[in-house]
């Protein structure tokens, strides 16, 4: 299937990402569509609308924020370690309104977490997705494989969404 706007073929479309194993083929390749789309839906996004809030919804800036810092936990978590403080203090400032943030950085910090999502497939071996991962403090039991299909397909959510916010904005500056 090719996407009417750049006529380019979807990750899912482009065959096996090498060294991943088949199972884990989807979650590659939702994520690897996120790190595409995070720079084609903001190539031409006005740095000073990042932190809008259209009828009160979720900002492009805190998308990408998430993005990056649910990836990175659930990656954490996926490892079977517990969030630093750091990653904590992240947690907490995600959307909050920083004008030292700027978008080319925000688009950075969400490719650079999807490569090392990317890398970290690469280390997996099937026999382990099925192996218990807990999940926060009250560690919920989850599977290796559903972490890492809930942080392929929340990249994705959260694209969805950052697209809309960006689409109201953009209309409202052109």
């Amino acid at each position: 299937m090719k996407t009417e706007k750049n006529n380019q073929i979807e990750n899912w479309l482009r065959g096996k990402v090498p060294g991943i194993t088949d199972l884990l083929q989807p979650a590659a390749h939702a994520l690897l569509q996120t790190k595409e789309e995070v720079s084609k839906y903001l190539a031409n996004f006005p740095e000073d609308e990042i932190w809008e809030k259209p009828a009160g919804r979720a900002s492009v800036a805190f998308h990408l924020q998430h993005i990056s810092g649910v990836t990175d936990r659930l990656l954490t978590y996926a490892k079977g370690n517990k969030l630093s403080e750091k990653q904590m203090e992240y947690f907490r400032a995600e959307g909050i309104f920083n004008e030292q943030i700027k978008l080319p950085d925000l688009i950075k910090n969400v490719e650079n977490t999807i490569d090392e999502a990317i890398d970290y497939l690469k280390e997996i071996d099937e026999v382990m997705l099925t192996r218990e991962v807990k999940i926060g403090r009250k560690e919920i039991p989850s599977t290796l494989i559903g972490v890492l299909f809930h942080a392929a397909e929340h990249s994705q959510r959260h694209i969805g969404q950052m697209l809309v916010t960006a689409s109201i904005l953009m209309e409202d500056y052109n």
